[in-house]
């Protein structure tokens, strides 16, 4: 049977009890686990498969929160499940997962009941609230050419990469005509070539980036860089 380690924290009688109650739910790629809004019934467990949490701001511009894989905890529930308030984003799976999902009742008995199960889930709180603080670092402080820049640097090896333009602009937090503009830029400098829902690099990346303060000089961020931020 399909476990998750977290669950490997709880006492042989209790764990037992638990795996016993749980059912592994299958979602197929596309389905909202919740939306922002929804009250937190209870806290999933991913067993397989992958999940993003992503959040859409007033603008109607969204951003990537974090990813859930095999033997991850969803932060953000665990947050709702502590405070009773009801999520402020949405979940949506990315690959066809397996989960299984903790009851409200039998996750505040579990803390209640196991300190190991509790140190097990403040320290995964933990984990993603040092993540969560780099992301608005990221996002607050760094140039968008720059961190789009990093974004396809680590993803170069892929020769080329299937995903939109609003895709990749979730994936930043900005908005899609500031990463169209960025990536046209990259596209002239001849450091990858661009087609309908395509990026191929090219041998030539990444090019001269380095040498400048931003592909665009010193004063392209201040009209676009920045522009479309949650």
């Amino acid at each position: 049977m399909v476990q998750h380690s977290i669950l490997e924290t709880l006492s042989g009688p209790l764990r037992k009890e638990v795996l016993g109650s749980l059912q592994p739910l299958h979602f197929e790629h596309g389905r909202i686990l919740f939306r922002a809004g929804d009250p937190c019934q209870g806290l999933p467990l991913v067993l397989n498969g992958t999940v993003k949490v992503q959040m859409t701001g007033l603008s109607g511009h969204s951003i990537v929160l974090y990813r859930m894989g095999a033997d991850d905890i969803c932060t953000l529930s665990i947050g709702c499940l502590m405070t009773g308030d009801g999520f402020r984003a949405e979940a949506v799976v990315e690959e066809d997962a397996e989960v299984f999902m903790v009851p409200r009742g039998l996750f505040d008995r579990l803390m209640d009941q196991s300190a190991d199960f509790r140190l097990g889930i403040m320290e995964s709180y933990g984990r993603r609230l040092n993540d969560l603080m780099l992301l608005v670092e990221e996002v607050a402080f760094r140039r968008m050419d720059e961190r789009l820049f990093q974004w396809l640097e680590a993803r170069v090896g892929q020769g080329m990469m299937t995903i939109t333009h609003q895709e990749l602009a979730v994936e930043l937090g900005t908005a899609r005509e500031v990463v169209s503009r960025l990536l046209k830029e990259f596209e002239r400098k001849g450091m990858l070539r661009l087609a309908r829902g395509k990026i191929e690099f090219t041998s030539s990346f990444p090019g001269k980036f380095r040498e400048k303060p931003g592909p665009f000089g010193p004063g392209f961020l201040s009209e676009s860089g920045r522009d479309g931020r949650i």
